[in-house]
């Protein structure tokens, strides 16, 4: 995929491949799309070759011709051979694929059939690295998605006659983002975006049209997009750098090198956090937190809602030191926070949204909302008391916070969207160790540690045990158990008060 060709490992694949002489064929599918245009120097070098289609086909015409002549028929191939080879240098300027060691066919038209089997018998026959440049139209066969292809790369269900979706979009965490973003550069003329062929899908569309001069879309090149930034950062510019969790892996060598060592002030936004529905397994996005977590110098953040992450974007871009915000795909919750104005963000410092002595449940992110219904039913049905946390902060962890709650409560869980190691789990977890807190009962709700398969998002919370229903059953079992502890345990702590005066009473 030629959109795939901005990123070092293909470019290294290409490198080693070249020069092994392995009878190898590499197709290099170009319709001059990733999944927004393609850009760049890669780019602009694949155009020139896609005007050498007839100048191919004339070649391998005049190739099989001199072949049939008698005697001299092969020495004149290899003399042409040699004369192609400079007419190349002067018709295509660095024939790249050739000077790194590949045989070179194309371009073919990939969605004529017959002439694709072609060249792919011809590189069959071939004793050495070949490279088959492949052109497709994207969306082909159907009008409206070829005349908008990026808008048709992903798509819910449409109307076939007009292409429009059968659902109206709804507000989403990406659009808030790029509008929340658009807002802040208008007053502050440090602020840059920078993105890895996602601008739609990270909600970077208005800010591209708005501050061309401060939009850079450096192609499927995540590492590249980290070392820009970084670059940036070194100069007093403020990087806004917006990438899918499952892609941000990719550049994660930069995170560490480039910025966290550092200290530089990068906001890097973590779309797509959690689970992703239609995108797939390869897309999931429960790793992030597990992953960022282990870097020294990063502030980790997770908005409970849209307002808490306009708050939390204003506040990244007025801190100076490098920073993670992670949500997911698609709306928030429908669930509505009585304050309409969250408590002001500050670094480390989780909010309470309920008071309660019974139970303490410590959220981040999306599960924040769900954690309070949950609060909210087990008291209904319980008569209990909940504290709900808004941990807001993955790192720094409020831990005084959360400390004063659980040593009330001595009973606690967690819920997060992301993988149960090196989480909000493994950090609560630390931290009743660390603090050496006694008699701590604790569950945590979380994805385990493995891949998750492909499902919607509300398949997989039922799978995995972090929908609403399942987590309240579960509790209300718990809060049973716990309840027989307590009974239990003061009953035995009164017949040993008991016993403990009785023997007193003896000795006087």
């Amino acid at each position: 995929m030629i959109g795939a060709l901005t990123g070092g490992m293909a470019l290294e694949a290409l490198n080693d491949a070249g020069c092994s002489k392995t009878r190898i064929t590499v197709i290099l599918n170009d319709n001059e799309m990733s999944i927004s245009k393609n850009i760049g120097g890669l780019n602009m070098f694949l155009s020139k070759l896609r005007t050498k289609k007839t100048y191919t086909n004339s070649n391998l015409s005049i190739k099989k011709l001199l072949l049939k002549v008698p005697i001299i028929g092969k020495p004149l191939v290899r003399i042409i051979r040699k004369i192609k080879r400079g007419i190349k240098q002067l018709i295509i300027p660095k024939m790249f694929f050739e000077d790194i060691g590949f045989k070179y066919l194309g371009p073919v038209d990939g969605n004529d059939i017959e002439k694709l089997e072609g060249l792919l018998k011809i590189s069959k026959e071939l004793n050495e690295p070949t490279l088959i440049h492949v052109l497709t139209k994207k969306g082909k066969g159907y009008k409206i998605a070829e005349e908008n292809p990026d808008k048709f790369h992903a798509t819910a269900p449409f109307f076939i006659e007009t292409g429009k979706p059968k659902k109206e979009k709804q507000k989403d965490y990406s659009k808030v983002f790029g509008d929340k973003l658009i807002s802040l550069a208008n007053n502050n003329d440090k602020i840059v975006a920078i993105t890895a062929s996602m601008k739609d899908g990270t909600g970077l569309s208005e800010f591209a049209k708005k501050f061309p001069n401060r939009f850079f879309d450096v192609g499927i090149a995540e590492q590249h997009a980290l070392g820009l930034a970084a670059g940036m950062a070194k100069e007093n510019i403020i990087p806004v750098v917006p990438i899918y969790s499952s892609f941000y892996q990719r550049c994660y060598d930069q995170v560490i090198h480039d910025i966290a060592m550092q200290n530089l002030h990068v906001v890097m936004c973590v779309d797509r956090a959690g689970i992703v529905g239609a995108d797939g397994e390869t897309h999931q996005g429960t790793l992030d937190m597990a992953f960022f977590r282990l870097v020294p110098n990063l502030t980790i953040m997770a908005p409970k809602d849209f307002n808490e992450l306009e708050e939390m974007l204003e506040f990244a871009v007025n801190i100076n030191k490098p920073v993670v915000i992670r949500y997911p795909r698609g709306g928030e919750d429908k669930y509505k926070f009585e304050n309409k104005v969250s408590e002001k963000i500050e670094l480390g410092k989780a909010q309470i949204l309920k008071k309660g002595q019974d139970l303490t449940i410590i959220a981040i992110g999306k599960m924040v909302a769900r954690a309070m219904k949950i609060a909210n039913k087990l008291e209904e049905i319980k008569k209990v008391k909940v504290e709900v946390i808004n941990a807001r902060f993955l790192k720094p962890l409020d831990k005084e916070t959360i400390k004063k709650s659980i040593k009330k409560t001595k009973n606690v869980i967690t819920i997060e969207d992301g993988t149960i190691i090196n989480g909000l789990s493994t950090a609560i977890k630390e931290l009743i160790i660390d603090e050496n807190l006694k008699q701590i009962k604790i569950r945590n709700y979380a994805y385990p540690d493995k891949y998750i398969k492909h499902g919607s998002t509300e398949e997989l919370e039922k799978i995995y045990n972090l929908d609403e229903e399942t987590i309240i059953q579960k509790e209300l079992k718990n809060l049973e158990e716990y309840k027989k502890e307590i009974f239990i345990n003061k009953s035995q702590n009164k017949e040993r008060n008991f016993y403990g005066k009785t023997k007193f009473i003896k000795r006087l």
